[in-house]
Parts: structure tokens; C-alpha cells; sequence
């Protein structure tokens, strides 16, 4: 075991792959506006504030008093079924009841 830990960490090394002194690292690679930004879910009013580069045209003022840019969400993570547990079932026009009635043991 230590013959093939000692020979992965030897042939990994930058100096066997002749990479030693060198800056291979790409440049201008992440962006650099990261800041705090609020997500708010719509659908139930939650917010949480993380750091985006994502752009937007609102503010809202956070509990801390500061104005940070808004990003309105459709569905987070507090109203979506797989993390709540909940199913919504959305009958239109009777589909569900024409289906039980339709398959029901008789």
C-alpha cells in the first residue's frame, strides 16, 4: 500500500509534469463582480442573501438596514415539493375523479 501511495504522489507532482515555476492558471477566468445579493421566493415570501454576480435592477432593504440588489424567484427551496414533502394535485376540470371513476374496482 505505501509502494502505491508513494508512487501516485511521485509521478503527480509538478516537478515530474514540468510544471514547476509556472503560473498555469487562466486569467480573467471567474468573474469579479461577486457581491451580496437577496433571493426572495415569491410564493411564500422567503428570503436568503448570498453572493451572486447575477444583474438586476432592484434593491431591497435587508435586516442588517443595508439596500442589496433583489432577485425575485419563482420557487426556492422552501416551497418546492421535493424538499417539502408536500404534493400539490391540481384538478382541472375533473380529470382526477374521471380517472378514479373510469379505473375504479368494481
Amino acid at each position: 500500500m505505501f509502494v502505491l501511495i508513494y508512487f501516485f504522489t511521485h509521478i503527480c507532482t509538478s516537478q515530474n509534469l514540468g510544471l514547476k515555476g509556472k503560473n498555469n492558471m487562466k486569467k480573467d477566468l471567474h468573474p469579479s463582480n461577486y457581491r451580496l445579493v437577496v433571493f426572495k421566493d415569491m410564493s411564500n415570501e422567503y428570503a436568503f442573501m448570498t453572493k451572486s454576480c447575477i444583474t438586476t435592477n432592484e434593491t431591497v432593504k435587508w435586516e442588517d438596514g443595508n439596500e442589496y440588489p433583489l432577485v425575485k424567484l419563482e420557487i426556492s427551496h422552501t416551497s418546492h415539493p421535493f424538499y417539502t414533502g408536500k404534493m400539490k394535485l391540481v384538478d382541472t376540470a375533473g380529470r382526477i375523479d374521471k380517472f378514479k371513476t373510469r379505473y375504479a374496482k368494481k
